[in-house]
């Protein structure tokens, strides 16, 4: 039963930063998925006869939705961008699942792109009603142009048709852009008041880049950029590495540490149940026998909660932590393959030996007890990875399979250590063997021993200070002498355990 209980113990701390290491590599591979995806939605264009000056438009859209959803990941965001290819009339090009739209215009000029953005419904109409008189076809009346595409109000005619969305254009055409929008609001508002408010909007919405209420944004580029984008884009030769877009450039320690945080909340609530477990099912037991309730088991699940959480936080914090900058490439190249659940073994066993130190140093601990620690820690680790891993694989719901395995392997390693403790504790009791100093040898006799073969010891460097005693008067009285015999004894020395692997005369 010692050894369930210390098999579950383990696994109770192993859980906290397995937890955690596994918040980590899900953030870095939330970041992986959306570079993917970029990569994969531009190259999706890849041996398409158009233009690049004219495909340059629909790669834009792509651009700003996927280095959108990059910076989400990276700022572990829930909110993420769809580019809609809506050919409905005035829809948006891109939406968000805030409920957000953003149109894109990439023109030649900054005044054509904010010409485009500022369409009212009439321009549009006129357009229409000019390609038809140009082509020889019939046309439909303004009212039933506008009912038809869901306006139903004449005086809608002066609104922009892309009224609520954001207007992203270029960055290099901001500027121009802007004092285009200036001069047609200061003309119009003396001409046609009735067009300044379209004007108006149109410069209020005016972005060269998405930009959300959750602090996340797209990238800006020019519409050169955009053109060269194109280009790779008809050839499927688009890397997001050569433009930056690699887990090594974009994340930051700042962001690792906050989803850090978030894992340690929860490998926090993880580790009170299994710390505060056992002592709910000890109160409910003795309340179903005695039928009475216990306040000092209320006291002990409150410290097991309590200590259970803070340790689960760190742990889970600090894993979390070092398998996100490791997979992330910020610790270097060669760590990026590193295991995560190796880093929420190495995590548990690091602390609990800087935990172990600490008691040592203030006499709490022996030696002994800080290397048989380590050693049962490494050997129930090895058994919690390898099952952890099998189970993994059977069982694919995430962290739930390799979390069973853990539970289980640290309980098999736990008795399995047991047992071998006993064997080579054996061993070292008959051979003197030392297991390369993690047993101590001990050849001191016991004092009751010494005693008994008539040896008298002292303690030496102690000083003794004399003290005065009243003499006193003591009354002769008479006592029998008593005759013993001498006899031969004899005792057999034999040699066992002490104290944690510590061996010695018993």
């Amino acid at each position: 039963m010692d050894s369930f209980t210390k098999g579950y113990e383990f696994f109770a701390k192993n859980a906290s930063s397995f937890a955690g290491s596994h918040g980590g590599i899900e953030y870095i591979s939330s970041i992986n998925k959306e570079i993917e995806k970029l990569q994969s939605d531009i190259n999706q264009f890849q041996g398409f006869q158009t233009k690049s000056s004219i495909l340059q438009g629909d790669v834009a859209e792509f651009w700003h939705s996927g280095t959108h959803n990059i910076d989400a990941a990276i700022k572990g965001k829930a909110i993420r961008t769809t580019v809609d290819r809506s050919h409905h009339f005035a829809s948006a090009d891109v939406t968000d699942n805030n409920g957000n739209a953003y149109g894109m215009k990439y023109y030649q000029t900054g005044s054509g792109s904010a010409k485009a953005q500022a369409e009212s419904l009439f321009e549009r109409y006129s357009q229409y009603k000019a390609n038809a008189i140009k082509a020889d076809r019939p046309f439909q009346s303004v009212e039933q142009f506008i009912n038809e595409r869901g306006y139903d109000e004449a005086q809608l005619l002066n609104d922009p048709i892309y009224a609520g969305q954001v207007r992203v254009i270029p960055k290099d055409q901001m500027q121009e852009a802007i004092h285009w929008l200036e001069r047609k609001i200061a003309k119009e508002s003396i001409n046609r008041p009735d067009q300044v408010q379209r004007y108006e909007d149109t410069l209020k919405m005016l972005k060269d880049k998405i930009e959300t209420s959750e602090g996340t944004e797209s990238i800006p580029f020019t519409r050169e950029e955009s053109e060269i984008l194109a280009r790779l884009a008809k050839e499927g030769e688009f890397d997001a590495g050569e433009y930056g877009l690699t887990t090594e450039q974009l994340v930051k320690y700042k962001y690792v540490m906050e989803q850090a945080f978030k894992a340690g909340l929860t490998a926090a609530t993880i580790s009170i149940v299994l710390k505060a477990g056992p002592e709910i099912y000890k109160a409910i037991d003795y309340l179903i026998k005695t039928g009475e309730l216990d306040e000092r088991q209320f006291q002990k699940i409150g410290f097991a909660a309590l200590e259970g959480g803070a340790e689960g936080f760190v742990r889970g914090s600090i894993s979390a932590a070092l398998t996100a900058a490791c997979k992330s490439g910020l610790a270097g190249e060669a760590l990026k393959s590193v295991n995560p659940a190796v880093i929420g073994v190495v995590t548990v066993l690091v602390l609990d030996v800087m935990k172990n130190s600490y008691l040592v140093a203030n006499g709490k601990m022996t030696n002994g007890e800080l290397i048989d620690s380590l050693v049962r820690g490494m050997y129930v680790s090895a058994c919690s990875l390898i099952l952890g891993g099998i189970t993994q694989s059977l069982i694919t719901i995430p962290v739930f399979g390799f979390m069973l395995g853990s539970f289980i392997g640290s309980t098999i390693g736990s008795f399995a250590y047991s047992a071998s403790y006993k064997a080579y504790i054996s061993f070292c009791i008959d051979s003197g063997f030392t297991m390369f100093g993690i047993v101590g040898q001990d050849y001191q006799l016991p004092k009751d021993l010494l005693d008994e073969i008539g040896l008298s010891t002292f303690d030496y460097e102690k000083m003794q200070l004399e003290t005065f005693e009243i003499a006193a008067f003591e009354v002769d009285i008479f006592e029998f002498e008593h005759f013993s015999y001498e006899t031969l004894g004899i005792t057999f020395l034999r040699r066992g355990v002490i104290g944690v692997n510590q061996i010695g005369y018993v």
